[in-house]
């Protein structure tokens, strides 16, 4: 799943009024996979009275966002929908912005190819009858 639709639904669990931790696991479970055990799991570590840093010391970088967005509420009670619809916005454009960057790559990868088909025909219909022309009337006269 979406890495911004993981942050959606966390946003849907805390505005409906759900702890850090609850919308987390609910989020988690929801998801499921890899992605959502590590929410549960955090979750759970979270509920036991681990520090925060601890909590999310087994979570891939991925989940940097949700954890950063989340901080603020578990440290200092922060409302946490506008951080976690802001790392939303912010994974949305990053994740344009590289598949931007993709498609440029792929277009210079494809001149090559294009190029190396294209130019050795335009030699042979467009070049070669010309200089053949110019020899032949040069030899003639």
């Amino acid at each position: 799943m979406p890495l911004a639709v993981v942050l959606e639904l966390l946003v849907a669990a805390s505005t409906a009024g759900a702890t850090v931790p609850r919308a987390l696991g609910a989020v988690g479970e929801a998801i499921g996979g890899a992605r959502g055990a590590t929410l549960a799991g955090v979750a759970t570590t979270l509920l036991w009275g681990s520090p925060w840093d601890e909590a999310w010391a087994a979570a891939p970088p991925v989940l940097a966002p949700v954890a950063d967005a989340l901080r603020p509420a578990w440290e200092q009670g922060a409302p946490p929908a506008r951080a976690l619809r802001a790392a939303a916005e912010q994974v949305r454009r990053d994740t344009q912005s590289a598949a931007h960057d993709a498609a440029a790559r792929l277009a210079v990868r494809l001149v090559l190819p294009l190029g190396l088909c294209h130019l050795p025909a335009f030699v042979l219909v467009g070049i070669v009858p010309v200089v053949l022309a110019l020899v032949s009337g040069t030899l003639a006269g």
